[in-house]
């Protein structure tokens, strides 16, 4: 089994300052503040990253930051996906991939491909990949589900060794558990349900929520993975106000206010989002406040 991917991973936010180019001294900061909370791994340029407004020059740079900042001390992931398969690859091929330890790559969105379109899309991107690929399926935004069926059929693809997986609904979920071949990593993309699917038998998240509560939420997982659901689900309802708050006002604009509020880097969002409301602002700081 790939081990260095089980636990927690986070989707790294990407630190703007209020003129709108990157803060890489945010950036810094919040990869310490991750790597001192013992966070398993690191997600560079997934959608929390908001990658869809970065230039090719700023993903190049951001992502050179954060291997020399890291210094090798966890697993990095790269988020490289689209929905033109070509394009997709070309990426793959231009990019420097040897300090990473897998591409996350997202179903193609808004195309609305097939099932067997996703597979092919899967497919040749894990014929290209010189590092193994995980999946992610987030329906909410690619507008196509991919189908536990389809997931499984990957799965017996040599270069896929898992999936990032944010259906909303949990019978997918315990489909693609009860049925996966052996090693095949199930991580869960939604912060809400992470422990229960780990409870069920699956490998950890990929996190929003834990670049803000480190330490709580790495910890959660971690009980979880070695049985102790009382304790984990415990931490867990603890943590549920953040995950709704993070979420109520869009991604990432509700976890970089809980940043900024805990002193780690700034909420700087760039268009199409937007900060959150001063309303969803006073219920953020008075959580982390108490």
């Amino acid at each position: 089994m790939n081990e260095f991917l089980r636990g927690t991973g986070v989707a790294l936010v990407t630190p703007f300052k209020n003129d709108g180019t990157i803060d890489y001294d945010g950036v810094t900061s919040l990869v310490e503040f991750c790597i001192k909370g013992k966070i398993e791994y690191l997600v560079v340029l997934g959608t929390t990253a908001e990658s869809a407004t970065l230039t090719k020059s700023e993903k190049k740079a951001l992502v050179a930051h954060i291997v020399q900042v890291n210094k090798k001390r966890l697993p990095l992931v790269i988020g490289i996906g689209g929905n033109n398969t070509q394009a997709v690859i070309d990426e793959i091929d231009s990019t420097d991939l040897s300090d990473f330890a897998a591409v996350l790559s997202v179903v193609p969105m808004y195309n609305k491909p097939s099932q067997e379109g996703i597979y092919q899309h899967y497919k040749k991107i894990q014929d290209h990949a010189p590092i193994p690929v995980l999946l992610y399926n987030v329906p909410s935004r690619t507008a196509i589900n991919m189908t536990a069926e389809t997931t499984l059929r990957l799965a017996q693809l040599d270069n896929v060794i898992g999936v990032k997986e944010a259906v909303g609904d949990f019978t997918q979920v315990l489909q693609i558990i009860k049925e996966r071949p052996e090693g095949f990593l199930v991580l869960s993309g939604d912060d809400a349900l992470a422990l229960p699917a780990v409870a069920a038998g699956g490998d950890g998240v990929i996190s929003v929520i834990g670049q803000g509560f480190p330490d709580e939420f790495s910890e959660m997982i971690r009980l979880g993975l070695a049985g102790e659901t009382q304790k984990a689900f415990s931490e867990l309802y603890k943590l549920l106000p953040a995950v709704d708050h993070a979420f109520a006002e869009g991604n990432p604009a509700g976890i970089k206010h809980m940043l900024k509020t805990k002193g780690v880097c700034g909420d700087a969002v760039r268009l199409p989002l937007i900060n959150v409301s001063d309303e969803l602002a006073e219920k953020i700081e008075n959580f982390i406040a108490n």
